[in-house]
């Protein structure tokens, strides 16, 4: 108990000291918490990498998107946000605290390809925690309206006929990672297509921001065979988009 008002206190000073950076974009639009620690213990599954950190005020689990962090050395986690009571499901545990913020410094450098992971904006689940995309409801979504409209089925699909070409769709947000590799990664759901083939989603990169559970309207290019190097590799996807 005596631990956890430790690092409650802690967090509030460290939310006075960043009181001028940026607001981070959460789904309370809580104030952004920066944190430094010793990695004590280091885990990563799917999306996520956990930490353990060692802090003047006590120990503390943070998570930023996947990196490589080394036990023993020591990190900052900026743009934080707390989560209480936090289910992870890839980790089947429940932390009483866990902070979700982004790298700092020389660590984010760290992390695969060498760039600052959500530097704006920490990657904070939305809606359900962790919540795979398999599990996420794919209720239909009427199809956009005009030239060059299409659905997410259509794009996965015809991906050979529509590469370098402009389309139109209209789908339910249903993942978001902003500021990798300098551009918002979104998962876009129309209801139609499949799980079994892989036709149901669809990955819109843009530098426009939005959120989980919005029904948003995309128009950008189709790319095929898309590798940006450390993983990030795709067989179709919708490039340089713009939401409306």
């Amino acid at each position: 108990m005596k631990t956890l008002l430790a690092i409650s206190l802690f967090l509030f000073s460290s939310l006075v000291l960043a009181a001028d950076a940026p607001a981070a974009m959460t789904p309370d639009a809580a104030p952004a918490v920066t944190v430094r620690g010793k990695v004590l213990e280091v885990k990563s599954v799917d999306s996520y990498t956990y930490m353990r950190l060692s802090t003047p005020n006590g120990d503390l689990w943070a998570a930023v998107v996947t990196a490589k962090v080394k036990k023993g050395s020591t990190v900052t986690i900026e743009n934080g946000v707390v989560m209480s009571n936090f289910y992870s499901k890839a980790m089947q545990r429940t932390f009483p605290e866990v902070l979700f913020g982004s790298l700092a410094g020389s660590a984010a450098a760290a992390a695969p390809g060498g760039h600052a992971l959500g530097t704006a904006y920490p990657i904070v689940p939305s809606a359900k925690p962790e919540a795979s995309l398999e599990t996420i409801n794919d209720a239909p979504v009427a199809k956009a309206s005009g030239a060059n409209a299409k659905t997410v089925a259509e794009i996965n699909t015809r991906s050979a006929e529509l590469k370098d070409k402009p389309v139109l769709v209209r789908g339910k947000v249903v993942k978001f990672n902003g500021g990798i590799m300098g551009k918002n990664w979104i998962h876009l759901r129309d209801g139609s297509g499949s799980a079994n083939n892989e036709t149901n989603d669809i990955l819109v990169t843009s530098a426009s921001e939005t959120r989980v559970g919005d029904i948003v309207t995309v128009k950008g290019t189709v790319r095929t065979d898309k590798d940006f190097g450390s993983g990030y590799a795709y067989k179709v996807l919708i490039e340089e988009a713009t939401l409306q």
